[in-house]
């Protein structure tokens, strides 16, 4: 069995699941709803008297095996998402950095000639806090733990930390590996 994969989910008060006949599950908590599709080979049931949800597979082939333990985290993720939320903080480290959010467009200036822009998907509420004598922080908020995801790999692309003095975007709490200049070579 799948470690992960038999594992039952666990659904907090006032979170509820659906699976429909296609094989889509649809949670809906106090946060919002979400739904995916699932696999056709893999079965969800919802507990009746606990509230729970387990996923089941119809063999041992390594297909239904890894399919089985990522819908079961896939399902996890929107329990959680629709509960609690999804928070990912990121710091914008350099000289005259700067970011602020007008309506869903986050605009940041990190270095270059022009100010960039970028468009927030409706899902993902984001804030710009700048603290005196500190760094830009960005906060972006969301139900869905891939969509947050990939917008914050996306603000971290604009302008990687560079392993020299460490400028960039990079998530606060995240240690980088650092590099020795010239100098430190040269005695």
């Amino acid at each position: 069995m799948s470690r992960i994969g038999k594992l039952p989910v666990n659904l907090p008060a006032g979170v509820t699941v659906t699976v429909s006949p296609d094989n889509v599950v649809s949670v809906k908590g106090p946060l919002g709803t979400l739904s995916q599709k699932v696999d056709s080979d893999i079965k969800v049931h919802t507990g009746k008297e606990v509230p729970a949800v387990l996923v089941s597979r119809p063999t041992n082939q390594p297909r239904h095996r890894s399919l089985h333990g990522l819908y079961r985290a896939l399902i996890n993720n929107m329990v959680v998402g629709v509960s609690k939320g999804y928070e990912i903080k990121q710091e914008l480290v350099g000289v005259g950095f700067k970011a602020e959010v007008k309506g869903n467009i986050l605009e940041m200036s990190l270095g270059y000639s022009h100010d960039t822009y970028l468009m927030l998907p409706p899902e993902v509420t984001a804030t710009a806090v700048t603290e005196k004598k500190g760094n830009p922080i960005v906060t972006l908020k969301s139900i869905d733990k891939q969509l947050i995801g990939q917008v914050a790999a996306k603000i971290r692309s604009l302008r990687k930390p560079e392993p020299y003095k460490g400028k960039g975007i990079k998530f606060v709490g995240e240690v980088l590996r650092r590099k020795a200049g010239k100098s430190a070579g040269a005695k």
